[in-house]
């Protein structure tokens, strides 16, 4: 019984290592978040005998990838061959930017590989494992595998469908307003959750808002924290009203996204600014968002987030690009007919029609609730 009892110790604490490793790989992943795309967020971490013994992450696109830059880290390349590499996503074993981990991986001599899930890229999707375990190297899927895949959402649906993930952003009152009935929105959420939204804009590749809110509130639309990283801003404007002195164009890229109506003589002054206009070409009085998604596809923007008024988060949901819904609910009451909620359209019937979220998870951010959910 002693004997058992012991052997199922050591068994508890090789399993409690092994999430410990890996989660310094997700750790070590995340430093790059923002920074990736279109490729995914890798961290990669190198034991032997108990100990780390290297470590890195895949900081940008043509830079190493995350198992290289581990290998890399370790200045005696000896101490690689029988050693443990934990990494949140299958090496790949295909040829890109850059060569396949997995050769350099056998070529290293490392005797274990512990991937927290499969990569979802068609090219690889397997194949590294596959490789990796002719070699004769004992591979482990699926540690911390929820964890990993959340990390990487973005780059799975878009790997996949070639389709960007969609975040829709709101801020409202615990009435459900974004506005009071003369327009102003300015503060509904705290100050944590306004920062929270930095970070956010700081980790997708674009945000999308609509012509109304660049009229009304005259936004920068950058994320505000230091070593941040400003997102393509995304105007949807059907006939071009936008004016050219507007904030969204002191920093950063802006794209224009507009339909046949547009105005010419504002377009060609958009352009010798350096703006990109997008012409929607489906014959519609809105930009069809879907056809949008495509056309940002084609730009490499793989990661989007709407920060829209209610007719366009309404529009969005409509056209089914939404992935992800993130509200931000301040603990304060608007009330009135003609204060404005977060979702507009014609609305619905019967409760049974209505949409729900799955996954959902709540937290506190200051005096506010952040609730997020899948669509």
């Amino acid at each position: 019984m002693h004997e058992d009892a012991q052997k199922a110790r050591l068994k508890m604490k090789k399993e409690e290592n092994h999430y410990k490793y890996m989660q310094m790989a997700l750790e070590l992943a995340a430093k790059a978040e923002g920074r990736t795309s279109p490729n995914p967020m890798v961290g990669a971490v190198i034991v032997k005998n108990g100990k780390v013994i290297g470590q890195g992450l895949h900081e940008a696109v043509d830079r190493p990838h995350g198992e290289i830059a581990a290998m890399n880290s370790v200045k005696n390349k000896r101490l690689l061959k029988g050693a443990s590499l934990y990494v949140n996503l299958e090496p790949c074993a295909h040829y890109g930017r850059t060569s396949p981990c997995t050769k350099e991986i056998i070529g290293a001599g490392i005797k274990e590989v512990y991937a927290a899930m499969i990569d979802p890229n068609p090219k690889n999707n397997g194949k590294g494992i596959a490789e990796l375990k002719k070699a004769g190297i004992n591979v482990n899927v699926g540690i911390m595998g929820t964890h990993a895949l959340k990390m990487n959402e973005a780059f799975s649906k878009f790997i996949t469908t070639k389709k960007p993930f969609v975040i829709m952003k709101t801020a409202t009152s615990l009435d459900g307003k974004i506005a009071t009935k003369t327009g102003q929105s300015k503060w509904i959420s705290s100050e944590e959750s306004r920062n929270y939204v930095h970070r956010l804009r700081n980790k997708v590749d674009a945000v999308i808002v609509g012509i109304n809110t660049v009229l009304n509130d005259n936004p920068r639309l950058t994320s505000r924290i230091v070593n941040g990283r400003n997102p393509v801003k995304v105007i949807l404007d059907s006939t071009l009203r936008i004016p050219l002195n507007a904030r969204i164009f002191n920093e950063g890229d802006v794209l224009i996204a507009t339909t046949p109506r547009y105005n010419r003589k504002k377009k060609v002054a958009l352009e010798r600014k350096g703006v990109g206009v997008i012409v929607v070409k489906k014959k519609t009085k809105k930009v069809d968002l879907k056809e949008l998604m495509n056309e940002l596809a084609l730009r490499g923007i793989t990661h989007t987030m709407i920060e829209g008024g209610s007719e366009v988060n309404a529009s969005a949901i409509k056209a089914g690009i939404i992935d992800k819904m993130i509200c931000f609910i301040s603990p304060k009451l608007i009330g009135g007919e003609g204060a404005k909620s977060a979702i507009g359209g014609s609305g619905i019937k019967c409760m049974e029609d209505a949409m729900s979220l799955r996954d959902v998870s709540i937290k506190q951010l200051g005096p506010d609730i952040v609730m997020e959910g899948y669509f």
